[in-house]
């Protein structure tokens, strides 16, 4: 498939982004713990309020991308990214480090919403799907790179690395908007039309609430690789906590290296809510695999992980393109920022509550945070198919179906007598 207008921009700058995010991504607390030098405790909470107030600057996000565009939009998100970063190093007390946490927050939140906007304003069709792959894909090895660099950048530097890795990353925001400042978007909408487009207008959109609630449902289990897989290995496997560094490798080169192919595969597929369905599914078949992870023999069990690792990784690179581009169809051109900060909302909420809720379950049952992640998501692919019949048709189908044209019914014949009267002579 052709290029679209902007997309080497595009894609270059989302690729210097993941590298600066990944240089502080897999050592958050430690990063900010050596940066700011406040005990774990006071960090863990601070990032988490930090969470919940850029969850709700979200809105406004929405907003922005509707009334400026999401280029400017996303440019002043990389700016505020970049700003909060750079300030990392003075935040040495609990109030300050708190108001930094809060900025970047507000931007690390927003930015998905407005890149899912941009791409579906310069691209139309299957070229969505394949944007959203191949963006998964490039932010995955950028992640990747990140991680590497920073190990490196530690290494050499000791505890100034990672105030250096904090500059970097703000460093590598202002390249990326550099980069991505030759993207351009065409907006049909009418600041007219954008104007009487509000946020009652999403809330009252019943199929789009539902796209909403089956992604929060499907949601919580991409946070499972990262906060559920590690401590149910430690805990209820009995293996060393070095092994989700590697596991998480697998997952992130597989994605990398395997997510434009995938994508191409699934785009011969016409509508996108089996598409991202059967992504689901696959999840909940993974996450099955590992609730019975515990009746395999121990030597058994590292070739299991792996196993249900891959699996996961297929419903991973299955489901989310598909779904990314179906959120982006389904929102009406005049109110799409808006609209997709409403669907983000999805994301921020499960990436909230995940961590309290594993802990819960594993807690009480080992098996039971898998079995639970199985049935949400279970749920949230019969969500999507059914939500067939309400979407959008744009939206549903890579390339929307042709409606056929209604046959004209015969028109009636007037019998007169004059008529029978001519024939008859």
């Amino acid at each position: 498939m052709r290029r679209v207008p902007g997309e080497r921009a595009l894609i270059a700058g989302m690729l210097v982004d993941a590298v600066g995010s990944g240089m502080y991504v897999p050592f958050s607390l430690i990063f900010f713990q050596r940066v700011t030098g406040l005990p774990l405790t006071a960090i863990g909470a601070v990032l988490t309020g930090a969470g919940l107030v850029g969850m709700a600057g979200l809105p406004l996000a929405g907003l922005a991308v509707d009334r400026f565009g999401a280029h400017r939009s996303r440019q002043a998100v990389y700016l505020l990214r970049a700003l909060g970063f750079a300030a990392f190093p003075l935040g040495t007390s609990l109030p300050a480090f708190a108001a930094i946490a809060t900025l970047t927050a507000a931007g690390d939140r927003a930015f998905p919403a407005v890149q899912q906007a941009l791409v579906g304003e310069i691209a139309q069709g299957a070229h969505r799907d394949r944007l959203m792959a191949l963006t998964r894909s490039v932010r995955n090895g950028g992640l990747g790179a990140g991680a590497l660099l920073a190990a490196g950048v530690v290494a050499f530097a000791g505890d100034r690395g990672f105030v250096l890795a904090a500059w970097l990353n703000a460093a590598s925001f202002l390249v990326a908007a550099l980069l991505s400042a030759r993207v351009r978007s065409a907006r049909a909408a009418t600041p007219a039309v954008r104007a009487r487009a509000t946020y009652r207008t999403v809330f009252g959109d019943r199929p789009y609430a539902a796209l909403t609630g089956a992604n929060f449902l499907i949601a919580l289990g991409y946070a499972a690789l990262t906060l559920l897989l590690p401590a149910y290995a430690v805990s209820r496997l009995d293996l060393p906590a070095t092994i989700a560094g590697p596991l998480f490798a697998v997952n992130t080169a597989l994605c990398a290296f395997a997510g434009v192919p995938v994508g191409r595969l699934t785009r011969r597929y016409a509508r996108r809510t089996r598409v991202a369905a059967a992504g689901a599914l696959l999840f909940s078949a993974a996450f099955l695999g590992y609730a019975l992870l515990e009746l395999l023999p121990r030597p058994a069990l590292p070739v299991g992980l792996v196993a249900m690792l891959v699996l996961y990784t297929a419903g991973e690179l299955v489901h989310s393109p598909s779904a990314g581009a179906l959120s982006v169809g389904a929102a009406p051109e005049a109110a799409r920022g808006r609209y997709l900060a409403t669907y983000q909302l999805s994301w921020a909420l499960s990436s909230t509550i995940a961590p309290s809720l594993f802990t819960a379950l594993l807690a009480a049952d080992g098996r039971l945070p898998w079995l639970v992640l199985a049935a949400s998501t279970a749920l949230g692919a019969a969500v999507l198919v059914r939500l067939e019949r309400t979407l959008p048709q744009a939206a549903v189908y890579t390339d929307p179906q042709p409606v056929p044209a209604p046959v004209p019914a015969p028109a009636p014949v007037a019998v007169t007598v004059r008529t029978l009267a001519g024939a008859a002579r």
